[in-house]
């Protein structure tokens, strides 16, 4: 006779650290819409961070080529040194700045280069300025690490270009690390060359880092894209944040990298041996080919991406309670719903259950994203013109 032993369910204790972790709402309400289309319900996807074009045939080859050719196994854990010497003499060139292989780390995605970032220069009760609304992760993990998550409001009334004014008012002695992002998630907002000059100028000699998330700096539909390490002084004081999830829609090949002073890579990089150990090697083939070879997908991308803009812009514009500025990079689109009257959260629920259009509330970017919604035009004419026609509809019955 066999005795059964009874089970008990021990309580989890979770770290208090976990409380202060916050998320991706972009995903959370993929979930939901994936949910609703099991129930056979029709949705236009507008809420996800991703170009919908499948990654160049030139970089998909490379990427199979170096699986046959045995790149299956451990690399160095700051990246392959070929990868990493054809990033910097392509960001050397796009930002006007001398670069070495050895200040490039490469990294799965983007978001490791923020963690590891703030995991190494920032200490508990240090403050951390971030743009708000933003990406949600800078946020996230200020308060995760224990450091002070201080935002600066990005106002539609300045085109959604960071205030430098009210950066300036808001740096204290406790200020380690300033966060910028342009071209801007989720408003689309561009931050003018004398924007950055204005920046450095205000940082002046105080012992501050920047973190310049520049992910989307291909994808710039008007001005230019200058970077902030390119100011006199300032590289050795900047992390550059760039990948090639967006430029050469390659999202789910996670790979990202920072640039940055050589003796802060070193550290970045026991970060990545303490976690990931490295990136996918036959990944990092590819990239070598997404950067040296033929750039013709990754520009007639972005022209198609500055037509649907154009056309949603125009289209949101005509529809009541909305009011959408023309953004000047990334492929996202912020309107203006305060004259509908409803919360943002509200209205990004009732279109996705009501009207079949995922997209975002601004609060999911942020409290100062109240008022707002985030469309993503990284979908077809055809659904882009679906989801306003579902829009329109539900606003003549619910306005």
């Amino acid at each position: 006779m066999s005795l059964s032993m009874p089970t008990t369910q021990t309580e989890l204790r979770l770290a208090k650290r976990m409380s202060r972790l916050g998320t991706e709402t972009a995903f959370e309400v993929l979930v939901r819409a994936r949910a609703l289309e099991a129930q056979g319900k029709h949705i236009v996807h507008l809420e996800i961070g991703e170009p919908d074009f499948n990654t160049p045939a030139n970089i998909i080859e490379a990427g199979v080529e170096a699986l046959h050719q045995g790149h299956t196994h451990y690399g160095p854990s700051a990246g392959l040194p070929e990868l990493r010497q054809a990033i910097a003499e392509d960001v050397a060139k796009s930002r006007g700045i001398e670069v070495k292989a050895d200040e490039v780390v490469v990294v799965p995605g983007g978001k490791p280069i923020i963690f590891f970032t703030i995991l190494a220069l920032v200490e508990e009760g240090d403050e951390v300025i971030y743009p708000n609304p933003g990406f949600p992760i800078y946020e996230s993990l200020i308060n995760f690490l224990g450091a002070k998550a201080v935002p600066v409001h990005v106002r539609e009334d300045r085109d959604f270009r960071l205030d430098v004014n009210e950066v300036k008012d808001l740096i204290t002695a406790r200020t380690k690390l300033i966060i910028i992002n342009s071209p801007h998630n989720p408003t689309g907002g561009v931050m003018t060359r004398q924007d950055i000059e204005d920046l450095a100028t205000a940082i002046g000699d105080r012992d501050i880092m920047v973190l310049s998330d520049e992910i989307y700096g291909r994808l710039l539909f008007e001005g230019e894209h200058y970077s902030i390490a390119a100011v006199p002084g300032m590289k050795d004081r900047t992390i550059i944040l760039d990948g090639f999830s967006k430029t050469y829609a390659m999202t789910g090949w996670r790979m990202g990298y920072g640039v940055m002073r050589p003796d802060l890579a070193t550290h970045i990089a026991r970060l990545m041996t303490n976690s990931n150990s490295c990136t996918a090697t036959f990944t990092q083939r590819a990239g070598i080919e997404a950067i040296r070879g033929d750039q013709g997908e990754a520009v007639r991308m972005n022209e198609e991406f500055r037509k649907r803009r154009d056309m949603f812009v125009k289209g949101i514009n005509q529809i009541k309670g909305f009011s959408c500025r023309l953004p000047h990079g990334a492929f996202y689109t912020f309107p203006n719903i305060k004259q509908t009257g409803w919360q943002s959260k509200k209205l990004a629920d009732a279109l996705l259950d009501q009207a079949g259009v995922a997209g975002l509330s601004g609060t999911a970017f942020g409290a100062f994203g109240e008022g707002y919604l985030r469309f993503s035009v990284a979908n077809s004419i055809e659904n882009l013109n679906l989801a306003l026609d579902r829009i329109d509809q539900w606003t003549k019955k619910n306005l």
